[in-house]
């Protein structure tokens, strides 16, 4: 999700401490290692299981009312050791029914829940939270499965946000069905509740979806579309099809063919059918009056593989008739550059909604006047393919592992669509300059649980793991940061991991003992604030006594400014702190007579930079 507000700075104290070379973790964590589901070279271990289903679902609509109806089969497959005799099911737009956005609204209702065709208890009157603990008639016993059936209904939300109302014709459907929670290995049952704050944890299931709408609604969905011809008319079908292979937008529906109903097969109802596999969710979207743009782009230059880049929009929304091209070019950019690892699903989504949210393979994005800004969001989301969805990251719990990288990816496309200067002012308007100029007496490590961050969530989230995620670039050099993330990656795939996955990982990519830079910028309540204390110098040679105030390990530039009007600039990258973060010496062999020294960090925004300097 992409978050603008310039956000304040985080309070509190949090007690985790970390000895040498060693980072602690909670109790679950500990037991999955010993247990051999983690291992500390930052694999899965030996022993690593997790849960999966096969998912078929059915709803149907019909506008302008606002009711789904749906019908499901889950295949629910139990590979872990453990016997469950109660499946958790997750019903996320329950939030809704919390009252989020200040409004209390319908809860789904069940209308009947069997498993394996023994009717289930639920108590649609009790059942209005986000979380359902069922019975089940029998445990479930390791490597067995289970089959759900499952009727329901809701009413769209009218407050849209990540889901609901668009407009009287537009619609949004995310989290819309019951699903069974994640079940793993250091936690047990997923039972955090959703507020509407924090975001999502999700197994990876094989869907097939069919979506039933009026003629003259067009459907938009996570997957892969089965039946263009019978739900198109053939001009239509046409024009998807071509845009498969083709750089250059096609206007697949324009305001004069939905004018003329010449998109959609003219049935009462039509039933869009949509495939996806392995994939931690679904989303849909309806409208009968938005347009669809559609190319495509290569994301693998040695299998010169193609996905489809789409758009769905209100014609007199200006930024998103650029939303293809936009794609195509952060699609590209991921898939080949940073964090260089091709697109892994067929197809992405942009669709004009209110929320600014990722999902796999679409985008809820609200409309933007300015086109470098709408860009960006954009680019943010799509980042979002890699963490939580190719990686499936826990959110609700760590949202520093897909937040903090979106981020940091959003800026790292942005130096090649703005350029270096223009990029780094926008990163520390956004992402930086809110939290390092707000107190820092109640900072809270970034290792803490989200759901017990008590203030400044944003920055735990986003700016300060990203920063973490640069300062660690900066001090391994590219080639072998990249390296050691694509260990990460490599290893969890598919998979779900935790921030100590992470770590263990980056240090056997790396091939470096880096804990002491985890500690530091995972552990510890720091912020960024250096103070150049004293200068000393022999001839031409200084040194610099730097007082580490904040305490982050930054990397920071010496900018010098000789007697005889010339500059210079000593890069030094966060390995300085590695002995001693909290002041050191560093040795400047000058060469000849030195005016001013300032640091700068550039990005890595000092909390008082007026201490930053020295002049002769």
């Amino acid at each position: 999700m992409f978050k603008s507000i310039l956000f304040s700075a985080c309070l509190g104290i949090f007690a985790l401490q970390a000895g040498a070379q060693t980072l602690t973790m909670p109790p679950e964590v500990q037991a999955a290692f010993q247990k051999g589901t983690r291992a500390g070279n930052g694999k899965p271990g030996k022993k690593y299981w997790q849960n999966r289903a096969r998912y078929t679902i059915s709803v149907s609509m019909a506008p302008p009312n606002n009711l789904i109806n749906g019908v499901e089969e889950i295949v629910y497959v139990n590979n872990s050791p453990d016997a469950l005799p109660n499946l958790n099911m997750k019903l996320i737009a329950n939030v809704h029914a919390a009252g989020r956005n200040g409004k209390k609204e319908d809860a789904i209702q069940v209308d009947d829940i069997q498993a394996n065709g023994a009717k289930i208890a639920w108590d649609n009157a009790t059942a209005t939270t986000t979380n359902q603990l069922i019975t089940l008639a029998k445990p479930l016993m390791p490597h067995d499965s289970v089959k759900l059936n499952i009727k329901w209904h809701y009413q769209l939300s009218k407050s849209p946000g990540r889901d609901g109302i668009i407009d009287p014709t537009t619609f949004f459907l995310a989290y819309f069905y019951p699903r069974v929670s994640v079940y793993d290995d250091y936690k047990g049952w997923d039972t955090q509740p959703h507020t509407g704050g924090l975001e999502f944890y999700n197994d990876f299931n094989d869907y097939t979806l069919n979506v039933t709408v009026p003629k003259n609604y067009i459907v938009w969905s996570t997957g892969t579309l089965r039946n263009p011809s019978a739900v198109l008319q053939p001009e239509a079908a046409k024009k998807l099809e071509a845009s498969m292979t083709s750089d250059s937008t096609v206007n697949i529906a324009t305001p004069q063919d939905l004018a003329n109903n010449s998109i959609t097969a003219q049935n009462a109802t039509n039933t869009w059918t949509w495939t996806a596999a392995n994939i931690s969710d679904m989303t849909v979207g309806v409208s009968n009056h938005y347009n669809w743009d559609a190319a495509s782009v290569v994301v693998d230059d040695k299998t010169n593989r193609r996905v489809s880049m789409q758009a769905a929009y209100p014609d007199a929304s200006q930024d998103f008739h650029h939303s293809v091209q936009f794609g195509r070019n952060s699609l590209r950019y991921f898939s080949t550059k940073w964090p260089g690892v091709p697109y892994p699903f067929e197809k992405s989504t942009a669709f004009q909604g209110f929320a600014d949210m990722e999902y796999p393979m679409m985008i809820n994005d609200s409309h933007e006047e300015n086109l470098g800004f709408a860009q960006l969001v954009q680019d943010h989301e799509q980042a979002h393919t890699y963490f939580p969805f190719y990686m499936g990251i826990n959110e609700s719990r760590y949202a520093f592992m897909d937040e903090g990288w979106a981020t940091t990816f959003e800026y790292l496309i942005g130096i090649e669509e703005k350029g270096q200067k223009a990029a780094d002012e926008f990163y520390k308007q956004f992402r930086v300059n809110g939290w390092i100029k707000s107190s820092h007496d109640r900072e809270m490590p970034i290792i803490t649980p989200s759901p017990e961050v008590t203030y400044g969530a944003g920055n735990n989230s986003y700016g300060k793991p990203s920063l973490s995620y640069l300062a660690l670039k900066d001090l391994l050099g590219d080639e072998l940061f990249i390296k050691a993330l694509h260990t990460y990656m490599d290893n969890w795939n598919g998979k779900h991991p935790i921030p100590w996955d992470y770590f263990n990982s980056m240090n056997s990519g790396s091939g470096k003992d880096l804990n002491w830079f985890f500690n530091n910028w995972f552990y510890t309540p720091s912020y960024i604030d250096l103070e150049l204390t004293k200068v000393e110098n022999s001839g031409s040679n200084y040194t610099l006594n730097i007082k580490n105030t904040g305490g982050f390990a930054v990397p920071f530039n010496v900018n010098v400014t000789y007697a005889d009007g010339t500059t210079g600039t000593f890069h030094q990258t966060p390995a300085v702190w590695e002995k001693d973060q909290k002041q050191i010496a560093v040795k400047l062999k000058a060469g000849k007579e030195v005016k001013d020294i300032t640091l700068d960090g550039g990005i890595f925004v000092d909390a008082t930079p007026k201490n930053n300097l020295w002049s002769k």
